[in-house]
């Protein structure tokens, strides 16, 4: 476990001993600087704040460059002292980070945070934007952004009167689980034209049953990483149309669930399936 007991007076002397700390959410050009999640080091390093990372969460393998960077963080939790010890002037987090206790002690010691809320496509560049204020060349970020954008306007053009294609997104085997609209990562297939087959589903991220899906009749599957060992479970049920057609896919995991500059990359791959279907 990561997070582990620590005392008020190691707190203290951590923070006495900084001298770099600035008021929280004031850009500022940032000297040292912390990710706490993948998709927040690649937005990191697209937002021209790379060199100035010091520290990120375990699981941050892109671009390459962040597998030589100390990690200070991973899906069971965060070394506070040794974020403290390293003195970051910018955190990145995600929003939905799960250590919010951490995260409440970082920000009283006066460390700014950016919290990432990435939702759609759109909030991509929106984020790009606003990270680049902390870098030393801002058009680093404003440019990765405008690209984006250009690419993403440009494929939502190409796709927005493609037939619709019913899919269902197995994010998880045992349980078998999926994401309903609008949450990430359902954007991106909705670009392509894709219906999820889940949308009268209230919760999120809901636990689904096999019976479930036949009765949905999805014409697509999508597989996520946890789930791609199991196209021969889904040969049992030929009554569903991905099954007999044999549309049952698997998207670079990577691409699909981090909203970043490689979501473009996503979108295309989801896109290249959902043409494959229509032909069909």
């Amino acid at each position: 476990m990561y997070t582990r007991a620590i005392t008020p007076l190691t707190l203290l002397a951590l923070f006495l001993s900084s001298q770099i700390f600035a008021t929280p959410l004031s850009p500022h050009v940032a000297q040292r600087v912390i990710t706490l999640s993948p998709h927040a080091t690649e937005l990191a390093f697209s937002a021209g704040l790379g060199d100035k990372l010091v520290g990120v969460s375990q699981a941050s393998d892109y671009p390459p460059e962040a597998k030589d960077i100390e990690q200070v963080a991973n899906y069971q939790g965060i070394k506070l002292e040794r974020i403290l010890v390293l003195q970051p002037d910018l955190v990145i987090a995600w929003k939905k980070n799960a250590n919010s206790r951490e995260l409440d002690q970082l920000e009283k010691f006066g460390i700014p945070i950016y919290y990432s809320s990435i939702e759609s496509l759109d909030d991509i560049p929106s984020n790009l934007r606003q990270l680049s204020l902390w870098a030393e060349d801002s058009s680093v970020g404003k440019n990765n952004a405008t690209k984006f954008e250009s690419i993403l306007t440009q494929l939502r053009s190409q796709y927005q009167n493609q037939a619709k294609i019913r899919y269902f997104y197995q994010l998880s085997q045992k349980p078998m689980m999926s994401v309903t609209d609008p949450n990430w990562p359902t954007d991106i297939f909705q670009i392509c034209g894709g219906e999820n087959v889940l949308t009268n589903t209230k919760v999120a991220y809901p636990q689904v049953g096999i019976e479930q899906v036949i009765a949905l009749q999805p014409e697509v599957i999508f597989n996520s990483h946890l789930a791609t060992n199991n196209d021969a479970t889904w040969q049992n049920w030929p009554q569903i149309p991905a099954v007999k057609h044999n549309f049952i896919w698997s998207v670079n995991p990577d691409w699909l669930s981090r909203p970043t500059m490689r979501s473009l990359k996503a979108i295309k791959q989801v896109c290249g399936y959902f043409d494959k279907a229509r032909k069909k």
